[in-house]
């Protein structure tokens, strides 16, 4: 799902065609073991008893990193083009840290039910890619004079399997911790 799905669905632009899907290999993977902690802590904060533990690692801890990294590749799609494989690593980095304390607010403060984490994910990965994209020098991508932020026919089609495989399996991902 993170990586089939997102990662040929990044291949819109055909100029960062397979470049995306490398960046998109490489952030998932690493968001994936960076949220099991980063989710993991945060919830140890949130908690009324302040007694630490081991943060465990098991399946629903690797759910929620499935979908904290959902959230960084939600934002990857808004900066995609502007940024480079460090500026991303950091990026991800930073927005696994919030991810991980908005989700805690969410889930053990509040007491929110959102089975699948899709408020959550969607949300707050839309919210911190637009903020990003604050960040980046959008002028070039906003006169774009060598045509580097368009697709063309074969970079569409690939984007167009990777939203099918998107579409087919994210009920089942959603489902996974319910």
């Amino acid at each position: 799902m993170i990586f089939v799905g997102f990662g040929f669905l990044m291949v819109f632009l055909k100029t960062h065609s397979w470049t995306s899907v490398g960046f998109n290999f490489m952030i998932a993977a690493w968001s994936l073991q960076i949220a099991m902690l980063s989710v993991g802590f945060w919830h140890q904060v949130m908690e009324t008893e302040k007694e630490w533990h081991k943060i465990h690692l098991d399946v629903p801890a690797m759910i929620l990193g499935d979908f904290a990294a959902a959230a960084v590749l939600i934002s990857l799609g808004a900066i995609l083009g502007k940024h480079s494989l460090m500026q991303l690593w950091i990026l991800a980095t930073l927005e696994i840290i919030f991810f991980g304390l908005n989700e805690a607010i969410c889930m053990v403060k509040l007491g929110a039910v959102d089975l699948g984490s899709s408020i959550t994910v969607h949300t707050f990965g839309a919210y911190f890619g637009l903020a990003a994209c604050y960040f980046f020098d959008n002028k070039k991508a906003i006169e774009d004079k060598t045509d580097r932020c368009s697709g063309n026919y074969n970079s569409q089609l690939i984007a167009m399997v990777g939203t099918l495989f998107l579409f087919m399996y994210w009920p089942s991902f959603n489902a996974a911790l319910g």
